[in-house]
């Protein structure tokens, strides 16, 4: 392994990142070719269904493959799905090296493209820069692995951790430079989590609008006795509603009605990765929060933090349960980002299924 492979990994990681939102359920992709030192060809996995990097970058090279070198941030497909086989045509395109950041943990690809590949002839380079490329794909991976998806927490609170006030008013506590950063977070998770509560005093549209974006997250609503407002924004755009009460007919909007208790998390992730979700983010409210946190299945955590007391209203984590100073809930705190008059927190809970992949 050389410094140039380290360099061309980061750069198909940096396309990859281009497709967040869109590929799911498959990973994010992106691939680089280089031949006598220059950039002939580079592609990435745009959205489902499309071609997948290492083809895109091998067209994109005009003819020009042949004794070139791909990077590529994860394992090559060996097997026929929406696409053929990515290894048949790195083959056909004369590629004599691969240069691979990880194995695909997929059971139908797991080191069967690498296997392929040199049974073919072609040097084989993996592990570059692969703890990038973990959490590039750490949604996929988990889905992979567990069934679920990533899920990250999003809350955005006063200095005093109130997400809003005594009245229940909480727009807004960030100012909007904040909010575009949550709308980048929105463009590239599969769905939005919030109760019923939020949605008929908030009246969100869980949408992705003040950024530029081709994609917008699926909503999805835990509410048990199906108690969502017949006039809510989110229901135009075919949310997901989880309930005890599926046959309960009230809903003009097309909507998807599950018949599963909303307060059982663990099957709800579960029929959420299989609608093939590869990362969720949960936005609200006070209950959510603290039922995610308290049964484990937050891997992720964005706080934004306004620089402002109230004194009294709803806790962001009201649910949580009370705690000892010696025996506090940990988190990793992985990034601080000042945004305009906010800050912007970027944690990790002790069950992070992040720990695992680094295991």
């Amino acid at each position: 392994m050389y410094q140039f492979d380290i360099d061309y990994i980061k750069k198909a990681i940096e396309l990859a990142k281009l497709g967040a939102g869109k590929t799911s359920p498959n990973p994010l992709v992106g691939a680089v070719i280089v031949k006598d030192g220059k950039i002939i060809g580079e592609g990435y996995h745009e959205r489902y269904g499309a071609p997948h990097a290492e083809v895109v970058a091998i067209q994109r090279a005009a003819g020009n493959t042949l004794g070139a070198t791909l990077y590529v941030n994860l394992e090559p497909c060996n097997h026929y799905g929406l696409t053929p086989p990515c290894t048949e045509a790195i083959i056909n395109a004369g590629i004599k090296r691969v240069v691979i950041s990880m194995i695909d943990p997929n059971p139908l690809v797991h080191g069967k493209g690498i296997q392929r590949l040199l049974s073919a002839g072609i040097e084989v380079v993996t592990g570059v820069y692969e703890e990038q490329a973990l959490w590039l794909n750490r949604g996929y991976i988990k889905r992979i692995k567990t069934g679920m998806p990533w899920v990250i927490l999003k809350a955005a609170i006063t200095l005093d951790g109130m997400i809003a006030d005594v009245e229940g008013n909480s727009k807004w506590i960030t100012d909007q430079l904040a909010r575009r950063e949550v709308h980048m977070l929105r463009k590239s998770v599969d769905g939005i989590i919030v109760g019923w509560k939020t949605v008929n005093h908030d009246n969100p549209s869980l949408d992705v609008r003040l950024v530029d974006s081709d994609h917008s997250p699926r909503p999805v609503i835990l509410d048990t006795y199906l108690r969502v407002r017949g006039d809510a924004k989110v229901l135009s755009r075919h949310p997901l509603i989880f309930t005890r009460n599926p046959n309960r007919i009230k809903i003009k909007e097309p909507v998807e009605l599950i018949g599963i208790d909303p307060h059982n998390l663990h099957a709800v992730l579960k029929a959420l990765g299989d609608k093939g979700m590869n990362m969720v983010m949960v936005e609200g409210g006070s209950e959510l929060f603290s039922s995610f946190l308290r049964e484990g299945y937050v891997d992720e955590i964005y706080l934004f933090i306004a620089p402002k007391l109230l004194g009294a209203g709803l806790l962001w984590t009201q649910k949580l349960g009370a705690r000892k100073i010696s025996t506090p809930f940990h988190l990793q705190l992985m990034e601080v980002k000042t945004i305009g008059s906010d800050i912007m927190l970027r944690l990790l809970p002790p069950q992070s299924y992040f720990n695992l992949l680094q295991a």
